[in-house]
């Protein structure tokens, strides 16, 4: 074990706990806004009549969540690469 190895997983086990909080509230937040919509387009289709299926505040918000989760999780996996390198670099 080199300085090269526990350098890349103290990175990598960095990288993971950063990712992983940035992650995990956009992904809530995403998860409950989700469910809100869905609950909408169930009472919607329930009720009938003409529908909006134009884009809404929620629609936004709901995309822009996913993407911060998205860079999040792509932020995680690099950590998870890096200590995946430090386990192979000699």
């Amino acid at each position: 074990m080199g300085v090269v190895n526990i350098v890349l997983w103290l990175v990598g086990v960095g990288l993971v706990a950063v990712g992983f909080n940035r992650a995990r509230g956009p992904w809530a937040r995403y998860q409950d806004l989700k469910a809100q919509d869905e609950n909408v387009a169930r009472y919607r289709a329930w009720r009938g009549g003409p529908r909006d299926d134009g884009e809404t505040g929620a629609s936004v918000a709901m995309a822009i969540l996913r993407r911060q989760a998205q860079v999040g999780w792509l932020i995680a996996g690099v950590g998870v690469v890096s200590v995946l390198l430090g386990f192979i670099v000699r």
